[in-house]
């Protein structure tokens, strides 16, 4: 028989027990380290919550403002494999040359280099522009036949951003002293050339490999490099140090050499950078201040040192500088068209008007006062849309920026300020008088925008955006723009005031952002501690779902709202890649998901992959329905039916063959269901 309680612990009255639960209104647990590690970094890695939890939140959060004092060793041995990325603009063009500069050396403006790799290097550039130049020939006779019987319509496919991603050479850059024109080889269309064996090269020492190919003459050269099948490419500068990789790939295209060492540089970083915050901002800032890819034949190149020496050093600094910065920069001048402004008053203004009168039939220059740059300063950089500034504004603005241009931009040239070109006078903008002073009018006019109520505004509302929600609260806006009135723009102290706000850290923000493609991807292969040999297959993975890097046509660039990324089309999208991710079928990535036991069941690996790539439990919705799908896709193989497979993510000729060897079925099943984690509904938000 029990005792009777005491009168202390007699039975709470009735209406006690039947209290409601407290659920707290803010995020609790590990489930802040994982929202932050959501929100503050490209997602987590495996080990990265335990490491948080070790250290403390706040000090990571602290010691990310301030990426200098990460260990980067690691990522700097990665980054190692992209040498010329550290050269300047000018010495890019000049060693990895555009078309641009092949076509002026073809015109007899700039010589071909003495040194025997770069003389090869242009010699068979020349070669292909050459080549393209007469197959365009040959196509253009093609049409005029076909016109000649047919009514002239209307190509619907030749739009803006179809001829604007044909690498327009509109720089207009000044030439040199001429030089006598240089005639490449002649293109040999319709004539076969027989390619050297890639075996005899290939069993070559990496140093007589490459001079090899030096020797070989520019259509010998292409025939080989056209006749290498997948395997065979990797294996040309497999056992090259990076400088000799380089000279491999600008003897094949040095243009295309440029574009491929940014898209990778900037995915290593994504992926492997300890300084994550740094790499989130950075991927902010250019977008906020997009630059597209594909402008011209040099945008490639000033690109570089746009990442380089503008956006990331400045990404966690002050807004001014950034600002700034990147007002001085080739890459936003030649982008916005800055660069050929002109001021209807100014010295060349006038000089070209008495030529004019002179001479009234001579071409006349068309360069005359641009508004593009102004406009899209005040509307996308600082101000908003909303910001207070009028027409009359921008055409001030305008004025002022007049002169700020680039030094022979087909060659790499800096950040130039031009007294001719410069409109003379003062000027008004926002009620605000510049008085003239040629290039400090436009230092004077960046400092009263940075420093606006309704910049803070403007730049507290987008980061809210990103880091909350699509509609973040006004009060949390209202918070961070005091928050940069008073420390001047500092980019870190706003930052801070988001995250220690209390709308960050509200229950319904958690895992209620739609990830954006490239961080979908990018989170998926930290997830899965992927190996990344190449990243080639990410880039194509992210043109494929609309994102790719630099690929932004507009100066909005991309946007961050969910809508804009949801469709059925691109959740297939994903979950393919995430299939392919998984199951190793991506060339060049690896991954693995060692099982403890040989002999786990679906229902036990399932619930430690969740562990693993996820981070807490899914819901019992998409539990249920990763381990149905599961078994469908296991049945449908087992009787040999793939119509309801996932096809995998489009793997071109160039990449070498699958990752994967034989696997047990042990490792399939854990691939299967990873992938189908990586798709589901609880990874593809943060």
């Amino acid at each position: 028989m029990l005792a009777a309680p005491d009168q202390d612990s007699q039975a709470p009255p009735a209406h006690a027990a039947a209290r409601v639960a407290y659920h707290s209104p803010q995020i609790q647990g590990d489930q802040r380290i994982l929202h932050t590690l959501n929100r503050f970094t490209f997602g987590p890695r495996p080990g990265d919550l335990e490491a948080v939890r070790a250290i403390g939140l706040d000090r990571w959060f602290d010691q990310q403002l301030h990426p200098e004092q990460i260990d980067g060793a690691g990522l700097d041995a990665r980054l190692a494999a992209w040498p010329a990325l550290q050269w300047s603009s000018e010495d890019l063009l000049r060693r990895l040359p555009s078309n641009a500069v092949i076509r002026q050396v073809i015109d007899g403006r700039i010589a071909v280099p003495e040194t025997p790799v770069l003389h090869a290097v242009y010699e068979d550039a020349m070669y292909r522009v050459a080549e393209k130049k007469q197959e365009k020939q040959q196509k253009g006779q093609q049409a005029d036949a076909v016109r000649t019987t047919e009514a002239p319509t209307m190509d619907a496919s030749n739009d803006a951003a179809a001829k604007l991603m044909d690498s327009l050479d509109n720089d207009g850059a000044g030439s040199d002293t001429a030089e006598t024109a240089v005639t490449p080889e002649k293109p040999t269309a319709g004539i076969a050339i027989q390619p050297e064996n890639p075996s005899g090269i290939l069993a070559l020492p990496p140093q007589q490999r490459i001079a090899r190919l030096i020797a070989m003459k520019p259509a010998e050269a292409d025939a080989f490099f056209k006749s290498l099948k997948g395997p065979q490419r990797a294996a040309l500068a497999a056992d090259m140090p990076p400088e000799l990789k380089e000279t491999v790939a600008a003897l094949e295209n040095p243009e295309r050499t440029v574009v491929e060492a940014l898209i990778a540089q900037r995915l290593t970083r994504d992926i492997y950078s300890s300084a994550q915050l740094q790499a989130v901002m950075t991927d902010f800032w250019l977008n906020h201040f997009n630059v597209f890819l594909r402008k011209n034949e040099t945008t490639p190149y000033y690109l570089v040192s746009y990442e380089r020496d503008v956006i990331r050093p400045h990404s966690l600094g002050k807004f001014e500088d950034l600002l700034e910065s990147v007002a001085h920069s080739p890459a936003m001048l030649l982008y916005l068209d800055n660069a050929s402004s002109t001021g209807p008053d100014s010295p060349a203004a006038q000089r070209a008007k008495q030529n004019a009168g002179r001479n009234p039939n001579a071409k006349r220059n068309r360069e005359g006062l641009n508004e593009n740059y102004a406009r899209e300063l005040m509307e996308l950089h600082t101000l908003g849309v909303n910001g207070g500034y009028s027409q009359a504004d921008v055409i001030q603005v305008a004025r002022i920026l007049t002169g700020w241009t680039v030094d022979r931009p087909q060659r790499g040239g800096d950040f130039r300020f031009d007294p001719n070109r410069h409109e003379p006078g003062a000027k008004k903008v926002m009620d605000q008088k510049f008085k003239e002073g040629g290039e400090r009018e436009g230092r004077e006019l960046l400092h009263f925008l940075a420093t606006r109520p309704a910049t803070a505004r403007f730049i507290s509302r987008k980061l809210a955006v990103r880091f909350v929600n699509d509609d973040p609260p006004q009060a949390l806006i209202d918070a961070m723009a005091r928050s940069y009135m008073t420390s001047g723009g500092d980019i870190s102290a706003v930052l801070k005031t988001l995250f220690h706000s209390p709308e960050f850290w509200t229950t319904g923000v958690y895992r209620s952002r739609i990830k954006t493609p490239l961080e979908y991807v990018v989170s998926a292969v930290r997830a899965s501690n992927a190996d990344v040999a190449t990243v080639r297959p990410l880039a194509r993975a992210l043109r494929e779902m609309g994102m790719p890097l630099y690929g932004a046509i507009p100066p909005t660039g991309y946007k961050w709202e969910a809508s804009e990324w949801v469709s059925t089309g691109a959740l297939v999208n994903r979950m393919n890649f995430a299939l392919s991710l998984a199951a190793n079928r991506l060339p060049g990535i690896t991954t693995s998901w060692a099982s403890s036991s040989p002999a786990a069941s679906p229902q036990s690996e399932e619930a430690r992959l969740e562990s693993i790539l996820v981070g807490d439990a899914v819901s019992e919705t998409t539990r249920s329905a990763v381990l149905q799908q599961f078994e469908a896709r296991n049945a449908n193989e087992d009787g040999g039916q793939s119509q309801n497979r996932a096809e995998p993510l489009h793997v071109s000729a160039t990449d070498s063959g699958r990752n994967h060897a034989s696997t047990t079925p042990q490792e399939t099943q854990d691939q299967l269901l990873a992938g189908l984690l990586l798709g589901s509904p609880e990874f593809q938000r943060r």
